[in-house]
């Protein structure tokens, strides 16, 4: 069963030329693992997917594997594969794959918006031609798109079929999910904000971004939580909830890319069409890091 906190890492660029930072992604890699994350989760929407190309998206992949493996063999990495092609996130969850990968991260097809029976051959594929298990992540504000309750539960018989990534924001939807899944089936937050909230109904961690910059932080939570720590898990999620509500005061990952380029972890480059955080977001996430910090 997949539990704990998985950072859903940035992608650092160079200023110079746009190019994937390999060495800033390496430190980042260093400072997770030092953090006590659970592993890492490259090449989904906060590490710029949609503006990899294919080679850079499985460069990226293999190097986030070797470099969290040489450090400590027992982390995670659970690498996003998504598409809204079925043959496309296939071949990328192949490639995941072969390139050492633990779990695939796959998301619901984006802009087609297929039907309920059209997710669910989509996810259906890809686990059958897949060696490594699959998360599902449901994230309806990005894709135009929701896996329903029904669905999910059919996905999660498939044995190559773990967890999902619940990204809904809907705590009914979720409290529901957990009601009738597996118990073997782990339900992980999608949004830092709901960390705790979605530990109480049964979820079993998060996929964070606000652990790139505070991954010692958010993954105190959810072991606290855990061991049965609860008050105390409590006090240090509030403590992190202003800044877990500020990486999303314009489209992640802006604000992420900026908190990380305060701490020296990357350059605050993006690529089209993400562009960088406004002056006056700038002003409000400084004070509020500095506040955190101290």
């Amino acid at each position: 069963m997949i539990t704990g906190t998985f950072t859903a890492l940035i992608t650092p660029f160079r200023s110079s030329d746009g190019s994937v930072d390999f060495e800033a992604l390496k430190n980042l890699i260093a400072f997770q693992i030092k953090g006590g994350v659970e592993g890492v989760v490259p090449c989904g929407t906060t590490g710029e997917s949609p503006t990899l190309t294919h080679k850079e998206h499985r460069e990226v992949i293999a190097k986030v594997v070797e470099w969290t493996k040489e450090i400590d063999a027992e982390k995670i990495v659970i690498a996003g594969t998504g598409s809204n092609s079925t043959s496309e996130a296939i071949e990328l969850t192949q490639a995941a794959g072969k390139d050492g990968a633990d779990y695939a991260l796959v998301v619901n097809p984006y802009y087609n918006k297929p039907t309920q029976e059209g997710l669910y051959k989509h996810f259906m594929s890809i686990a059958d031609a897949s060696e490594i298990p699959l998360v599902l992540y449901n994230i309806p504000g990005r894709t135009a798109v929701k896996l329903e309750r029904d669905t999910i539960v059919k996905l999660a018989n498939h044995p190559n079929i773990v967890a999902i990534k619940e990204a809904t924001g809907d705590l009914n939807f979720m409290t529901d999910l957990v009601a009738h899944l597996p118990k073997d089936f782990s339900l992980l937050s999608g949004d830092d904000n709901l960390l705790l909230p979605i530990l109480s109904i049964g979820g079993r961690g998060v996929i964070s971004v606000i652990s790139n910059v505070f991954p010692k932080e958010t993954s105190q939570i959810t072991r606290l939580y855990m061991d049965g720590n609860i008050q105390e898990a409590r006090e240090k999620f509030f403590q992190l909830f202003p800044l877990c509500k500020a990486m999303f005061i314009e489209t992640n990952p802006i604000p992420v890319k900026y908190a990380a380029s305060l701490t020296g972890l990357c350059e605050n480059v993006l690529r089209l069409p993400m562009t960088p955080l406004s002056k006056d977001h700038e002003s409000t996430l400084r004070s509020l890091i500095r506040e955190f910090s101290n």
